[in-house]
């Protein structure tokens, strides 16, 4: 499943796949495969993303 919430976090936060990459510590292709709900991140990095875009786990990762 795509995670949309996180793109549209993403992109409200005027930040590329490149950088939020480079501020979580993994590669463009990573947050590339979770947004297109072919990679299933880790806590850790669930949590790092969030930080980094200033959202919630909820926000982001929780399905409706």
């Amino acid at each position: 499943m795509k995670n949309k919430k996180m793109k549209i976090a993403r992109a409200e936060a005027d930040v590329s796949q490149e950088k939020l990459a480079e501020i979580v510590g993994v590669t463009r292709q990573t947050i590339n495969l979770i947004e297109a709900g072919n990679y299933n991140p880790s806590l850790k990095l669930c949590t790092a993303i969030c930080k980094a875009l200033n959202k919630t786990l909820d926000d982001l990762f929780w399905e409706e």
